[in-house]
This record gives C-alpha cells, sequence and structure tokens, in this order.
C-alpha cells in the first residue's frame, strides 16, 4: 500500500516560500542631521543558528579585516506536526483535471499538518535589529496567508497561514573588551499547511448529464411530477478546460411516473 510512488515537493516548497518572504529586507543608517548614508540588504541563509554563533568565537580575533557580515537572518525547518483540529473525512475524495493530459483525476482529501520554523536575526547594532523585527510584525496579526502552489499537475493552489507564535531577544555577549556581541531575535513561526497522497485516474468519468425532477409536494413517494429540468455541455464531448455552455431542457408531466437512474427510464 505505500510502494505507490509520488513526491508533490510540498514541504520543499512551504520552506522557500517561508524563505522568500524576509529575503528583501533592508536596513538604513543615519548620519547626526537624518541623511542616509548607507543602505545594507540583510543576507539571509537556511541553517541553525548555532552554526553562525559558532563562528563568530572561532572567528575572535577582531584585527582580521572580515569576519562574519552582520547584520544577517537564518531560518530552519524546526518540526512537522499533525493538526487535528482542521481533519476532514479520511474517504473525502474530489476530482481534478490534470493540466497536462487534460484528463480527469481522482484525489483524496489533503492531510493538515504544522510545519514549525525558527527565524533568526544577527546583529552588531541594536538599532539594526529593531529596524529588521519592526519591519515584519506588523504583517503578521498574528497570521500571513502565502498562495502555494501545493500539487502542479492538477493546479492545486491554497493559501497557507504562516502564524507568528513568539518574539524572542538575547544578547550573546560575556567576557572582556575583545569578545565580539551578537545581537539575536528568535522568532518562531507555524505554517499550516496540507499534504497531498498520491493522484489517481479517476475511473468514473466525467458528469455529462444532469436530471432534476420537481414535484408538487414536498412527500416524493405520494407526490406526482410536475417538471423535469435536463442539463448538458454543448458541445457534449467538452472538457473541463474547453470553452462549452450548456443546453437545457424543461418538460411538463401529467402522469405519476419518477426517472430511474439504475434502469434510466421512466417508471
Amino acid at each position: 500500500m505505500l510502494g505507490t510512488y509520488y513526491y508533490h515537493e510540498i514541504i520543499r516548497k512551504t520552506i522557500i516560500a517561508f524563505g522568500t518572504l524576509f529575503n528583501d529586507l533592508d536596513i538604513h543608517h543615519k548620519d547626526g542631521s537624518g541623511n542616509t548614508n548607507s543602505v545594507i540588504k540583510v543576507p539571509l541563509a537556511y541553517g541553525p543558528a548555532q552554526k553562525f554563533l559558532a563562528r563568530l568565537e572561532q572567528q575572535a580575533n577582531l584585527d582580521k579585516p572580515v569576519q562574519i557580515t552582520l547584520p544577517r537572518m537564518s531560518f530552519e525547518m524546526t518540526s512537522i506536526e499533525y493538526d487535528a483540529s482542521r481533519k476532514t473525512g479520511i474517504t473525502q475524495t474530489f476530482r481534478a483535471v490534470d493540466e497536462n493530459t487534460s484528463k480527469m483525476k481522482k484525489v483524496f482529501m489533503p492531510v493538515p499538518y504544522n510545519i514549525g520554523f525558527e527565524l533568526s536575526i544577527f546583529c552588531k547594532l541594536n538599532d539594526d535589529a529593531l529596524q529588521i523585527v519592526e519591519q515584519i510584525l506588523p504583517y503578521f496579526q498574528p497570521a500571513f496567508n502565502l498562495t502555494i502552489d501545493l500539487v502542479d499537475s492538477i493546479g492545486e493552489k491554497r493559501d497557507i497561514p504562516v502564524v507568528l507564535n513568539s518574539v524572542g531577544m538575547q544578547d550573546d555577549y560575556e567576557g572582556d573588551f575583545s569578545t565580539r556581541r551578537a545581537l539575536i531575535y528568535t522568532l518562531q513561526f507555524t505554517a499550516k499547511t496540507y499534504l497531498f497522497g498520491p493522484v489517481a485516474d479517476n475511473p468514473e468519468g466525467l458528469i455529462r448529464k444532469v436530471i432534476v425532477d420537481m414535484y408538487s409536494d414536498t412527500n416524493t413517494q405520494t407526490a406526482k411530477r410536475e417538471v423535469r429540468y435536463t442539463a448538458v455541455p454543448d458541445p457534449i464531448d467538452a472538457n473541463p478546460g474547453d470553452d462549452f455552455g450548456f443546453t437545457e431542457t424543461w418538460e411538463y408531466f401529467g402522469d405519476s411516473k419518477s426517472y430511474s437512474p439504475t434502469q434510466q427510464t421512466d417508471i
């Protein structure tokens, strides 16, 4: 059962989309008159905060012309947890059209999972850190929605809320004046995404005809049918991605017959 290969890259897409949120942040340095002297683009990398702290400690010599550049940011995925509060029926399915072959596909409802992220901001000056944090926090109230194409083959796009859980601050400074200081702001996030299983061919095909009988009473066991509404696509062989209309037919009856879907006739 678990041997069917598929890979929608949903977790990978979620990681990339999360990092894209923070890859265009700048900080400004001003002089005493309020004029901007320099604009620094804050670099962003994927990796744990401990990796960058270790690099700071291993390059403690302040006489080197270039050490690790501050400010900078890093982020990493920290957890994947099932979200029972967003659970749907495990047997529910929906149909979608394969954008490559135009064939109908049957897809089971996705499974809700929460992906945890940690964003770390490293700065030498507290004002630099505050500029970065202040450009992030107003967008999360407490969530910011990202539109992600979860399953490319059927064009399944969903808005994924990214929730800001907490903000922490650490002044990593111990020792004498030869020890380099690093201000670290840590932001914890949760992305409420969905994971899809394999996409199967739909053996049931398309619904190409709809018949609705209307009765004169709510008790359809004793009431007589009065009107039948029939709708078919025009042309009849149209596919979901085509430009098509509908042919509608209204029929009026004075008998007490009903339409049998199994026999496909009035009985």
